[in-house]
């Protein structure tokens, strides 16, 4: 090692924020280890390394003792005594060594030292980056799909679209940019674990959020969320200002804000339902686009039945039960839907 390398640390600690005494104490525990890997592992011995020229100081380190048991890491107090007078029982001594060709094992040690270094930075930095992003959306390229796995890039970090994560019937081309919502960020002994989705409820509210200015500010809020991806998702608005239409403002002029929400989400339908805390209000509202007749509630048991004319019963409960079960999920009631009974 030389003033160069040194030179080296100086700029990386102020071009990547790795400090140089990090990189030197580490370098110090590193050359411990490959000393005792090629001299001797039974040696006790200490590194130091000169933080402005460089030099490495090698010492092998030994117990003063009265009686000698071990050479390798025991001295005696009369030998300990010649290399200098203070020394007593208990001591620990330092005698410099220059071993044969370690200028070469500690070029070699230093080097992987300052790369894995530098790896375990990028790591840091990647990781602190993405992990802000978590619960947002964000902007990917996709680079290639491999077996139903879509392999994206978020900026400078890379992490795969998982086909659970995918909408069903959508499909992605390489080179193509897609919105992402960042469910979870894990941090790994490696690199960081970044699960991306398509199919998750956050995807649609952070949508909404960026369409929607009264969202954004706050003047509207959005109570509920509820999603089959890629076939319809049911939500749930109310405005703290009674001059501001929640569910107008979502629909925007013209329903542009909607459709463009509609649009990303490549055609899934979107109900935009006006919440109440009164749950009759509630659950009407959100059987929409069917017309309720009647429903009466059960709040021991949080459940209620609704009552339907006999032509809207198809539509109340919705393709495979699909509207019916997006109630039932969005207003955390149970729902029993039937007809209306009519005199024969």
């Amino acid at each position: 090692m030389n003033k160069e390398f040194i030179e080296a640390l100086n700029q990386l600690e102020k071009e990547k924020g790795i400090s140089k005494q990090v990189l030197l104490d580490t370098m110090e525990a590193a050359l411990i280890s490959a000393y005792k890997r090629n001299y001797g592992a039974n040696t006790n011995v200490g590194v130091t390394i000169d933080g402005d020229t460089g030099e490495i100081h090698v010492y092998t380190l030994k117990t003063v003792v009265e009686e000698v048991e071990n050479p390798t890491i025991e001295i005696s107090l009369e030998d300990a005594k010649q290399l200098n007078a203070r020394y007593e029982l208990g001591d620990i001594t330092q005698e410099e060594v220059i071993p044969r060709d370690f200028g070469r094992v500690a070029a070699q040690t230093a080097k992987q030292v300052v790369v894995q270094r530098l790896h375990e930075t990028e790591r840091d930095m990647e990781y602190a980056e993405i992990s802000q992003q978590e619960g947002e959306v964000v902007n990917a390229t996709v680079q290639k799909i491999v077996r139903k796995n879509v392999y994206v890039s978020i900026g400078k970090t890379e992490t795969v679209l998982d086909p659970k994560e995918q909408v069903p019937g959508e499909t992605y081309q390489p080179h193509e940019r897609i919105k992402l919502y960042v469910a979870e960020v894990r941090r790994g002994a490696k690199d960081s674990r970044v699960i991306v989705s398509r199919t998750h409820p956050g995807l649609v509210k952070r949508l909404f959020e960026q369409q929607v200015p009264e969202i954004h500010d706050g003047i509207v809020e959005i109570k509920g969320i509820a999603r089959e991806a890629g076939s319809r998702t049911k939500i749930a608005v109310w405005s703290k200002d009674e001059s501001v239409d929640p569910v107008g403002a979502c629909v925007g002029q013209r329903g542009t804000r909607v459709q463009n929400i509609v649009d990303e989400l490549r055609g899934e339908k979107i109900d935009i339902i006006q919440y109440s805390e009164n749950p009759v209000e509630y659950i009407s509202a959100a059987l929409n686009p069917a017309k309720v007749l009647n429903v009466v509630v059960n709040e021991e048991n949080h459940a209620c039945t609704v009552t339907v004319a006999d032509q809207q019963l198809s539509l109340a409960i919705g393709k495979e039960g699909q509207n019916a079960r997006l109630v039932a999920k969005l207003t955390g009631w149970k729902i029993d839907i039937q007809c209306e009974k009519t005199e024969a």
